[in-house]
């Protein structure tokens, strides 16, 4: 730990610009900061996201929809550079106030819908085509503890252990410690959760899966934050197995390279309007 020791001033100072990457587009202020309107693809659903844990769940559902042959989830996604301020675009804000990927335009009915948060994106394509979300009874709930599991229990992987871990200007014991141990404990609850059961919900492949796993599935795959070994991951054995179970299937593995610029060739599809988009880009794989 360091010598210098901070005391809060009676009135917070924004004093976050610095070298950090992502300093730049934090502000303690919503809404636009310049006028530019959002593209729009010829499909009645359009997304306008990008490939990290949070837009990779719903380009995952919607890959999974595809594969059981609903041509109504046909959709356009649409790269939103976050590096650059994209999510603070007049036309982005209009969709989402809050300024966050992934956010969904639904043309499909009488009435445009905005759909923003990503668990809010899943239950309602989910509900729209009735498919990975029971109807009723105790599976339907156990499916919304889980969702809602991952709402809450994600910010602290990301936002908490992720941030100070990966990508912080220094590495500070105290944060990185305090969320390290936060991000364990979760993993240990899902890995008792996984001991019982095929899938995080019950024995039926759900949403619920499809909003862990890009967060505590590339985690112990070693595809976040390089981490695997400090989270000594491999003692996970549950959350491996079902990790790895998932990351086999053809739709996770064309979600989650939607709308991502970044890594080897073959996960780049920064914009996808058809099958076509991905199916050239897979087939560099190794």
């Amino acid at each position: 730990m360091g010598n210098n020791k901070y005391t809060p001033p009676k009135v917070w100072i924004n004093a976050t610009n610095g070298g950090n990457k992502w300093a730049n587009i934090n502000r303690p202020v919503s809404g636009s900061t310049h006028d530019k309107d959002l593209p729009v693809g010829e499909h009645l659903l359009q997304l306008y996201s990008l490939g990290t844990p949070n837009g990779q769940k719903v380009t995952i559902l919607l890959e999974e929809l595809l594969a059981l042959g609903i041509k109504e989830a046909e959709y356009d996604a649409y790269l939103i550079n976050i590096g650059e301020g994209e999510q603070f675009s007049s036309g982005f804000v209009e969709v989402n106030p809050n300024s966050k990927i992934p956010a969904l335009v639904d043309r499909s009915g009488n009435e445009r819908v905005n759909v923003f948060e990503s668990a809010s994106i899943l239950v309602h394509l989910a509900e729209k085509f009735g498919h990975f979300l029971p109807n009723e009874g105790n599976a339907r709930t156990q499916t919304f503890n889980w969702l809602f599991w991952a709402q809450g229990s994600a910010p602290f992987l990301g936002g908490g252990f992720g941030h100070f871990y990966a990508y912080a200007d220094e590495k500070q014991e105290y944060p990185i410690n305090r969320f390290a141990m936060e991000a364990k404990r979760q993993l240990d609850v899902l890995d008792k959760q996984l001991s019982k059961h095929t899938y995080v919900a019950g024995e039926e492949y759900s949403i619920a899966d499809m909003a862990i796993w890009p967060w505590y599935g590339n985690l112990v795959l070693g595809h976040l934050y390089d981490a695997a070994e400090f989270l000594q991951v491999e003692t996970y054995t549950n959350v491996v197995r079902w990790a790895k179970m998932l990351e086999e299937r053809e739709a996770v593995q064309r979600g989650r390279v939607v709308n991502r610029s970044w890594g080897e060739e073959w996960e780049q599809v920064p914009e996808r309007h058809s099958a076509e988009d991905i199916d050239s880009v897979l087939k560099l794989r190794p």
